[in-house]
């Protein structure tokens, strides 16, 4: 491809796209406990990035925040995150749709404010990223925006924020919005194949474990969107998105297993036409690789890795540790080279 971009979004406080809607949203609970009061805390379900960027915001404004994960399915490093921001956090012998569910009993009974993206304050922070990528192509609007999709408040937030610009007249015209989502946890993909008839699914087990989610809350308002501007949504496999994100490590990127979703998507519909050799593309890169260092090592570990030479796995060994050459990147929007990936 000849135009195509990644957004790296992870590059920013707690490692995720998160963080865009949780300092809009712990900004406005900050500013109604000081003005009325009445809010003692504030509280997610989460497969990881959410409760650490609800986690750091809360805890830079002095405010006492729960969060509820799902046990064993989220990494080492996302768990770390809200204990060391002084969370309170409850693991809990369920999924995410589990969690979701029970924090939505919980706030219905306690005084505790909900952090999830079905909260449209979220929304107001996340489409900000449309903003950005249209200012930094001068106002000029993408062909094209590759998302991975779990709980599918972004898709809705990107819809909102291109609507507002172009309604505005900052832009003239719409992206087209593609939806990724792997293939263990897909029902958005299974209701775009169905003619839009969603049908909520139980998620089984991905690597990308952030978009590991059966029930999106968010699943109408995504529908919404990509009807509006003749969307598609794409599936991959773990071994695809595994490929196709160790393709784009070898290009000096460090990205989450999710933006080997979006990635391994694109190389789908650029390989069936559907997206053109020549058309603006913008990948949305949701987390920085150093959340999900686990995927990485299971990567490097496969007979097949893309790679000019593979390394006996020893995650305990200094030589392991020199091994992996971790890129250093000044700017949160970056250009993959010619060569990542091949499609």
């Amino acid at each position: 491809m000849t135009d195509l971009w990644v957004k790296q979004c992870g590059n920013s406080h707690t490692g995720s796209f998160k963080d865009l809607g949780m300092t809009v949203l712990v900004s406005q609970v900050n500013h109604i406990i000081k003005k009325q009061g009445g809010i003692k805390a504030v509280g997610c379900a989460s497969t990881g990035d959410t409760s650490a960027a609800l986690a750091a915001y809360c805890a830079a404004a002095g405010i006492p925040s729960i969060v509820f994960l799902p046990a064993d399915k989220i990494s080492l490093a996302q768990l770390v995150q809200p204990i060391a921001n002084g969370s309170i956090v409850v693991s809990l012998d369920t999924d995410f749709d589990g969690c979701m569910k029970l924090i939505q009993e919980v706030v219905e009974e306690y005084p505790i404010y909900l952090a999830n993206s079905m909260n449209s304050l979220r929304l107001e922070g996340q489409k900000t990223v449309s903003i950005e990528i249209a200012q930094q192509f001068d106002w000029e609007v993408p062909d094209w925006i590759v998302v991975p999709g779990g709980n599918l408040g972004n898709v809705y937030a990107f819809y909102k924020g291109f609507k507002m610009m172009k309604d505005l007249g900052l832009t003239k015209r719409m992206p087209r919005l593609v939806v990724a989502q792997a293939h263990n946890a897909n029902p958005l993909y299974a209701a775009y194949k169905n003619g839009w008839d969603f049908q909520p699914m139980v998620a089984e087990r991905t690597l990308a474990s952030a978009i590991q989610i059966g029930d999106p809350v968010s699943v109408h308002r995504a529908i919404r969107a990509l009807k509006a501007c003749d969307g598609v949504v794409g599936e991959a496999t773990e071994e695809e998105l595994m490929d196709v994100g160790a393709r784009a490590d070898r290009t000096g990127m460090f990205n989450c297993p999710h933006t080997g979703v979006a990635l391994a998507v694109l190389e789908k519909l650029r390989n069936d036409g559907t997206i053109g050799a020549n058309d603006r593309t913008v990948v949305i890169s949701t987390a920085h690789g150093l959340k999900f260092t686990d995927s990485k090592v299971y990567g490097l570990a496969r007979p097949n890795y893309p790679g000019p030479s593979r390394i006996l796995i020893n995650p305990y060994s200094k030589r392991f540790i020199a091994s992996l050459r971790l890129p250093t990147m000044s700017e949160n929007f970056t250009r993959p080279r010619a060569t990542m990936p091949t499609m």
